[in-house]
């Protein structure tokens, strides 16, 4: 049973406010704090333990998030009717808290599928990718010929799916929307969860299939097929055809073992939605725990969301490996600044109304809470979207906070699992990826637990630790890049949230 004084939880002494472990009302006493609430309070929600005039910062995580719209008195609630946005002036400090990475001796290992080129997959899918919308309803033809049953003789293939989208024509041939849209269709064609993929075309779209391999340098084989339903001889012919091939290269996919492989071979990528404001303080640093233990043991981990970082990219360029490191990710920054404008936009739209109904208020803190899913060790390497991810250790690709798209991006890039924090409720998954859901608090774990994996809300709760927790999760990323099923898998989710970014105009 919670006590008046173990009602809110204090981030640090510096600040300005705290947070509430459950709805306070007017009159409750914060002992810890010396402080009366006012009015209602939601949990997750903020209280101010001082006063704070008009126009002065508000810190939380010993960080500003806002700046008073108005005078805040000591026990009021602090949200959107009481905090704004305000100009900051972040110093980058590149590089200042770099500090060398303590690996361990020996490498947990998972039971991974080695693939003849040396490349670990975590899972063993067929796939089938569109290079435009108008082939998307015959790759999902071939996708279902092979659903309910048909897999039977070969247990070792996990399914076969179709990954369709929404553009491939009405776009410059030679623009930067295409260039994403083929980085994106390759990566997923060279990922190692994939034992063989399909490439279906129209034939006349913008995004030509000789175009994609030859720009991507992908080459034709027996597990790479590509064929158009013009030079097919229209739908039926095409799935069919779909379908041969599919079953010429079962036999292949199912002749694989899963076999000890070092933990150095898992490229996670990291993913917030629907977040609360539990998410900085328990699912997010238990996941950035567990990342931290992995960059430990030679593995790879991916943050993104480039908007979901705004106004706290001064915490990971103090830990970039190199000035030009931090630099790039300051230039992705300035790019969303101008991109969200030239849109009649701003990067204050984000928080959305689901995360500011828990208690987020601006994207400031929304940012300080999500970089923490990144864990301590240094910043390596920073990636555009859907470029290939080559560096070991933690990394950032510039992806929209949009989390279909990031993920779409996380995958291409390399990888071979997505695990997501929500604390509003999230049900997704990223085929060919598996996909892990952490609960930021426990009454959303109790409502949806048939589609989160791993609560954390243990951690607001004060019945476990933010490291417990993040040993946890890293022993569920073992077992789950071992062929353990997640929620999302269970479900069936993973097909349609394949969401390439489009940039551009559509013509």
């Amino acid at each position: 049973m919670l006590t008046r004084a173990s009602l809110v939880i204090r981030l640090h002494p510096n600040d300005d406010v705290v947070i509430a472990r459950a709805q306070l009302v007017g009159g409750t006493t914060l002992i810890d704090e010396n402080v009366t609430v006012t009015g209602l309070v939601p949990p997750g929600h903020k209280v101010a333990v001082r006063a704070v005039a008009a126009g002065q910062p508000v810190k939380r995580y010993n960080q500003v998030i806002g700046f008073a719209s108005r005078d805040i008195v000591p026990g009021e609630h602090v949200h959107l009717h009481n905090l704004q946005m305000g100009a900051l002036d972040l110093d980058y400090a590149f590089g200042a808290d770099v500090k060398p990475t303590q690996y361990v001796a020996a490498s947990a290992t998972f039971q991974g599928i080695v693939r003849a080129d040396g490349r670990v997959a975590t899972r063993n899918y067929l796939g089938i990718l569109s290079t435009v919308n108008c082939s998307a309803t015959v790759a999902r033809g071939v996708a279902d010929a092979f659903s309910r049953g048909a897999l039977a003789d070969f247990p070792n293939v996990d399914g076969v799916v179709a990954l369709t989208h929404g553009s491939g024509c009405g776009m410059d041939s030679n623009g930067e929307s295409m260039q994403v849209l083929r980085r994106t269709l390759a990566g997923y064609a060279r990922h190692p969860n994939f034992a063989g993929v399909l490439v279906v075309g129209l034939g006349c779209e913008s995004n030509q299939i000789s175009s994609l391999l030859g720009a991507e340098r992908l080459q034709e084989g027996p597990l790479l097929r590509t064929f158009t339903i013009q030079d097919t001889g229209g739908t039926t012919k095409t799935i069919a055809k779909g379908v041969a091939m599919i079953r010429e290269m079962l036999p292949h996919a199912n002749a694989v073992a899963r076999q000890p492989v070092p933990a150095s071979q898992l490229v996670i990528g990291l993913q917030c939605g629907g977040s609360d404001g539990y998410s900085g303080i328990t699912a997010n640093p238990a996941l950035g725990a567990a990342v931290d233990t992995l960059v430990r043991h030679g593995g790879t981990a991916i943050l993104s969301e480039t908007p979901e970082v705004y106004g706290a990219e001064h915490l990971l360029t103090r830990r970039a490996v190199s000035r030009a490191v931090g630099e790039k990710l300051v230039a992705r920054i300035r790019w969303w600044e101008e991109y969200t404008a030239r849109n009649n936009g701003e990067m204050n739209n984000n928080p959305s109304p689901g995360n500011k109904a828990g208690g987020l208020t601006t994207i400031l803190e929304k940012s300080l809470g999500a970089v923490a899913k990144g864990g301590t060790t240094n910043l390596v390497a920073v990636y555009e979207y859907a470029e290939p991810v080559n560096a070991k250790g933690f990394v950032f690709m510039d992806t929209p906070g949009y989390d279909p798209v990031s993920a779409t991006g996380q995958v291409a890039g390399g990888a071979n699992m997505i695990v997501f924090t929500t604390g509003r409720g999230s049900a997704y998954g990223c085929a060919p990826s598996p996909s892990l859901k952490l609960s930021t608090n426990t009454p959303l774990w109790v409502k949806q637990e048939e589609d989160i994996d791993l609560n954390c809300g243990e951690i607001a709760d004060g019945t476990a630790g933010v490291n417990e927790i993040g040993g946890k999760l890293f022993q569920l990323i073992l077992d789950t890049a071992s062929g353990k099923k997640s929620k999302s898998e269970v479900h069936g989710y993973g097909q349609s949230e394949f969401v390439p970014w489009y940039l551009g105009a559509v013509m």
